[in-house]
């Protein structure tokens, strides 16, 4: 059995359904609430649901695990509850780490490109306590991450206690479908979809800096699917470990990613720039592109799925139907 923590969130409930469908027994903890979070699990087969206050009581009596993908988390960028943040971002995924340790069970997590803050220190997933101590996160969120994985190096480095496997999953700018819980931290994709799909127009933050365009600010956009794809192949390879970048390797622009989807659409692009909230101006980040160089040296053999190839798929995969849940 495989456990996935936040397995009703976007990733990890995209997670569930390939290892559902790969015929793996798949338990999960989190919380649903009163929205319909609970439909991103609904065409899947999952045989333990845990509350995650119940998860040190339903470990001591689990069975066997083969491992723990960690999805869970306080994800939200605008989060201000920083002690919220830390018990769940940092003091629940250690005390997961040692269960892991104790255990001899391999541990993913899911780490955040927040953690490279505005991006002047680059974004090298080094694995280098040094280099860790170098990235300035812009919120709690990306702070918590960040600490996170100092922790879990400055263990690795020590000889402490560790799972035969730990990987850390530092995941850029994430797309596709099962994210509609998410309220405003769901993609640009999901949030403008209808509006384009009638014929309006898109709106996107005019720049504040005169080397980037409106709409010119650049992401690594990923799609979810490929996010799964690195799951699925480490889980594979019990003998890699460590934090890797989880991009596509190349930044787009916000106006690509308009024209994507206006053409998954089939509409004629429209799109107006909109003024910054005032506190975002300040934490805005202008650029993200993941290096992908070390989950290559480790031997991941896939493709990554074009923008364009991405943003269609998602749209007349689920945006456009009946039902757009995974």
């Amino acid at each position: 059995m495989i456990l996935v923590t936040g397995g009703a969130g976007f990733i990890g409930s995209n997670i569930v359904a390939a290892l559902a469908a790969a015929g793996e027994e798949v338990a999960v903890c989190d919380w649903f609430g009163s929205d319909d979070k609970w439909r991103n699990l609904a065409k899947h087969d999952v045989v333990s649901f845990v509350a995650p206050e119940d998860l040190p009581d339903w470990l001591t009596r689990a069975p066997r695990l083969t491992a723990v993908v960690h999805m869970g988390a306080i994800s939200a960028t605008t989060e201000r509850d920083v002690d919220l943040i830390v018990a769940t971002n940092i003091r629940l995924s250690w005390s997961l780490w040692e269960w892991c340790a104790a255990a001899e069970v391999p541990f993913i997590y899911a780490s955040s490109a927040a953690t490279y803050g505005d991006g002047l220190a680059g974004f090298d997933d080094d694995n280098d306590a040094q280099a860790m101590g170098r990235l300035r996160p812009l919120n709690p969120y990306g702070w918590s991450k960040l600490a996170f994985d100092r922790r879990v190096i400055r263990a690795v480095q020590g000889r402490e206690p560790r799972p035969p496997q730990w990987v850390g999953l530092r995941f850029f700018n994430v797309y596709g479908p099962n994210e509609y819980h998410k309220g405003r931290m769901q993609s640009v994709i999901s949030q403008n979809y209808s509006r384009i799909a009638a014929g309006e127009e898109m709106r996107l933050f005019r720049s504040y800096r005169s080397d980037y365009a409106d709409g010119g600010q650049l992401r690594d956009f990923i799609y979810v699917r490929d996010c799964v794809d690195v799951v699925l192949w480490l889980l594979s390879q019990t003998e890699t470990s460590g934090i890797f970048n989880v991009g596509t390797g190349r930044a787009r622009s916000w106006n690509d990613l308009a024209q994507a989807l206006f053409a998954a659409a089939g509409r004629e692009p429209r799109i107006s720039y909109i003024p910054m909230p005032e506190d975002l101006q300040e934490r805005y980040q202008y650029f993200t592109e993941a290096r992908m160089d070390r989950l290559r040296a480790a031997g991941y053999p896939h493709a990554f799925t074009s923008l364009e190839d991405g943003v269609a798929a998602y749209v007349q995969g689920f945006l456009a139907s009946d039902d757009p849940y995974r």
